[in-house]
């Protein structure tokens, strides 16, 4: 089996309060930045993010996605506020650091999930491939 894995985190768990209600929004979303979320067992996931159904607190916090364009950060939210998310921030740049360009959009469980182009960038690798060697 091979994966294609992060540097620094191995994986993020969301505990959501309606599994179906966060598989439309993130399903939704991820689509628009070229991701697909998929149902393994009780879980949902995309790389490194993993979704599942709380059975006590909802997680919150700060979901940083990436973007290849600015296009893709204002169909991203424009996708969720048309699947249950609100508006946390439109499209626009933001003074962090030059060319950087995000939107906010609560998800359904109140966690703030961004979109961000960092503008043109050369990118060392895509992604990270790990070859399971036990298997």
């Amino acid at each position: 089996m091979t994966d294609h894995l992060g540097r620094l985190i191995d994986h993020v768990e969301l505990r959501v309060a309606d599994l179906e209600a966060s598989h439309r929004f993130y399903g939704a979303v991820l689509e628009t930045l070229g991701h697909r979320i998929e149902r393994k067992g009780p879980y949902l996931f995309c790389d490194e993010l993993a979704i599942s159904q709380a059975s006590g607190p909802v997680s919150h916090m700060h979901l940083a996605f990436q973007a290849a364009s600015r296009d893709e950060v204002r169909a991203f939210h424009a996708a969720g506020l048309l699947n249950g998310g609100r508006d946390n921030g439109g499209p626009g740049e933001r003074d962090y650091h030059p060319s950087y360009y995000g939107a906010f959009v609560l998800d359904p469980d109140g966690n703030n999930v961004e979109a961000v182009t960092h503008g043109p960038v050369r990118r060392s690798a895509r992604s990270v491939v790990v070859e399971r060697t036990d298997s």
